[in-house]
C-alpha cells in the first residue's frame, strides 16, 4: 500500500558509470526525491517507478523478462518502455524517465509525461454500443477499467448488489481486518473515478434473471438493461451455516466491505472469539483477531490444515505458526449449535465466543446463469476467450469453469488475481480480440509476518519437493504430479516464485 520512501542509492540526474549497471542487471536510485529503478537490456536502458502500484513492492526484487518486469510479492507486471500495468492485480502505471548515455555514463534527464513513450495504436474491431457487467468484484472492476483502458468509448454499465464501490477484497482479511491499514486502502478506485470514466455503476442492484433471446439483463423490480456484449462476474458467496443459532448477530461471514466493518466492530469488545472452518478466510480471520488482542479458537474438521492446498509439511508449519501466536485449534471437530455466547462443539464440549465467524466455504453464484440455460459443469463453463455457450456472454471469476492449458484438467479458481486477469481478457475479447486466458494461477496469503506465494494449480499430486526449512520461513514447496511441476508455495523466495511463473507460462507456449 502507499508508503513513503527515503531516497537511496545513486544521484541518477548526476549520473552513474555505464559499467555499474552490467547487462541484465538493475539498480535504485534516485531523481529528486522519486526512487528510480534502472534496468538494462543489452543497449537499452529503462527507468521506471522502483515501487510496484499494487502493494508498493520493490521491483528490485522482482523478476525481469523480455521488456517487462514482475512485482515480487503479488505478481503484477508492468511494461518497462511504457510503464503500462500489463496484469493484475496492479491497474496503475508506472512513471517513466528519459534516459540519456554520455562518456559511458548514464544519467536520467526527466520524468516522461503520459503518452510519451512510444506504444502501438490498438485498433478496436467489433465495436458493441452497450456492454454490461454483472458484478461489483474483482473480474467486474478489471473488465471495466480495461474496457476504458483500450479506449472503448461505448457504454458500460456495472450491476452490483454491493452496497460499496468495488472493494480490494484481500485486504478485508488481511491488513484491515488486523488493524494495520486505513479503511481508504480498501476501495479499489473512488467513487469519482466511475464517474469520471463514464462507468454507470449501479450499487445496490440485483440482477435476477439474464434473457439471451433479447440480450436484456432483467433486475429486481422488472426494469430490465440490453446489452450487446454481456460478463457474468457474479462471484461466490459464502455457505451459511445452518445450525441452531446461526442467526444471531454476533455470528458472521466475511465477504463485503460491510461485513468486515461488522466484524471489527464486535471485535472491539469482544474477549473470545471461535473462528468455524480452517480456510484461507477462516485462518487469516484468526490471525487478524489475534492482532486485536481477541482470543481465538478455530473449529474444524480437518485432521491437518491445508494438506489439500500446501501438502502436510506446510499445513503443520501453518497450524504451528498459528499455535505459537495463541490460537487454540479444535481439529476434527464440528459446532452443532450457538447458543448466546456459547458454541456446542459436537463432541459435546463448549467454548465461549463473544464473536463467531464462519469461514466454511463459498459456492459459486451460478443461478443467473443456470436460469439462461448456460452450459453448466460445477460452475459456468467459458472457453479459452472466457465466452460462455451462449454468444456475446462471457463469464470471468469465481463462476467460471476453463480448460487450463498447463494441465489440460477443467478447473474454476476462487483466487483473486485470477479473477482481475480473466476481467481483464474477458473486456479484450469483448472488444473482438481473440485473445486466449493463459494467466498461470497464483494467489497469496498472509498469516501474520509470513506471506505465501502459491503459483499454478494442483487439484492432486503424487511428489512433493521441499527446498529449504520451512520451519525457518525460507522455502519452496513444489507439488509434482507425473514428474512436472504442477504449483508451487513458496515463503521468502519470491524470485524462485516468479521463476516457476515464468516456466510454466514457456511451457504452455510451447
Amino acid at each position: 500500500m502507499a508508503a513513503e520512501h527515503r531516497s537511496i542509492g545513486p544521484d541518477l540526474a548526476r549520473g552513474i558509470r555505464l559499467s555499474d549497471l552490467p547487462d541484465g542487471s538493475k539498480l535504485v536510485g534516485h531523481c529528486g526525491d522519486a526512487q528510480v529503478l534502472l534496468v538494462r537490456r543489452g543497449a537499452e536502458i529503462f527507468a521506471v517507478d522502483a515501487h510496484c502500484t499494487h502493494y508498493n513492492g520493490p521491483l528490485v526484487d522482482g523478476l525481469v523478462t523480455g521488456d517487462t518486469v514482475r512485482c515480487p510479492w503479488h505478481h503484477a507486471c508492468f511494461s518497462l518502455s511504457t510503464g503500462e500495468a500489463l496484469r493484475a492485480p496492479a491497474f496503475r502505471p508506472l512513471a517513466c524517465w528519459w534516459v540519456e548515455q554520455r562518456d559511458g555514463h548514464i544519467f536520467v534527464v526527466g520524468k516522461r509525461k503520459r503518452g510519451e513513450a512510444a506504444t502501438s495504436e490498438r485498433a478496436v474491431e467489433a465495436n458493441p454500443e452497450k456492454i454490461v457487467i454483472v458484478g461489483g468484484g474483482a473480474a467486474g472492476f478489471a473488465a471495466a477499467e480495461m474496457l476504458r483502458r483500450e479506449q472503448y468509448a461505448g457504454s458500460i454499465v456495472m450491476l452490483s448488489d454491493d452496497e460499496a464501490p468495488p472493494v480490494d477484497r484481500p485486504n478485508l482479511s488481511k491488513d484491515f481486518l488486523a488493524g494495520k491499514a486505513p479503511e481508504s486502502w480498501v476501495p479499489l478506485r473512488g467513487e469519482s473515478y466511475y464517474s469520471k470514466n463514464q462507468i454507470d455503476l449501479r450499487l445496490g442492484t440485483q440482477a435476477v434473471r439474464l434473457e439471451p433471446r433479447t440480450r436484456e439483463v432483467i433486475l429486481a423490480g422488472g426494469d430490465s438493461v440490453r446489452y450487446d456484449r454481456l460478463l457474468l462476474a457474479t462471484g461466490a458467496e459464502p455457505i451459511r451455516l445452518t445450525i441452531p443459532g446461526a442467526d444471531q448477530p454476533h455470528v458472521h461471514t466475511l465477504r463485503s466491505l460491510a461485513d468486515c466493518q461488522a466484524i471489527i466492530e464486535r471485535a472491539a469488545t469482544a474477549r473470545r472469539a471461535v473462528v468455524l472452518g480452517a480456510s484461507f478466510i477462516g485462518l487469516e480471520v484468526a490471525a487478524a483477531l489475534r492482532a486485536r488482542g481477541v482470543e481465538v479458537h478455530v473449529v474444524a474438521p480437518n485432521k491437518h490444515l491445508m494438506v489439500r492446498v500446501f501438502g502436510p509439511q506446510m499445513g503443520d508449519f501453518i497450524q504451528s505458526l498459528h499455535e505459537k501466536n495463541g490460537v487454540v485449534f479444535h481439529l476434527e471437530e464440528t459446532a452443532s449449535s450457538i447458543n448466546g455466547n456459547e458454541v456446542k462443539l459436537r463432541s459435546g464440549d463448549t467454548l465461549a465466543a463473544d464473536l463467531v465467524v464462519a469461514g466454511i466455504g463459498v459456492r459459486p453464484r451460478t443461478g443467473l446463469a443456470e436460469t439462461a440455460g448456460l452450459t453448466i459443469d460445477r460452475g459456468v463453463v467459458v472457453n479459452s476467450f472466457l465466452e460462455t455457450s451462449e454468444r456475446g456472454v462471457f463469464a470471468a471469476g469465481d463462476i467460471a469453469r476453463w480448460a487450463d492449458p498447463h494441465t489440460g484438467e477443467k478447473i474454476r479458481v476462487e483466487h483473486w488475481v485470477v479473477a482481475e486477469r480473466q476481467g481483464q481478457t474477458a473486456a479484450l475479447n469483448m472488444l473482438g480480440r481473440a485473445e486466449k486466458f493463459t494467466a498461470v494461477p497464483f494467489f497469496w496469503s498472509q498469516h501474520y509476518d509470513v506471506r505465501i506465494n502459491y503459483v499454478g494449480h494442483a487439484e492432486r499430486w503424487d511428489e512433493i519437493m521441499v527446498e529449504g526449512e520451512i520451519s525457518n520461513k525460507d522455502c519452496l514447496v513444489r507439488l509434482k504430479c507425473d514428474g512436472r511441476v504442477l504449483a508451487a508455495a513458496s515463503i521468502s523466495r519470491d524470485i524462485e516464485n516468479l521463476m516457476i511463473e515464468v516456466a510454466m507460462e514457456h511451457e504452455m507456449a510451447s
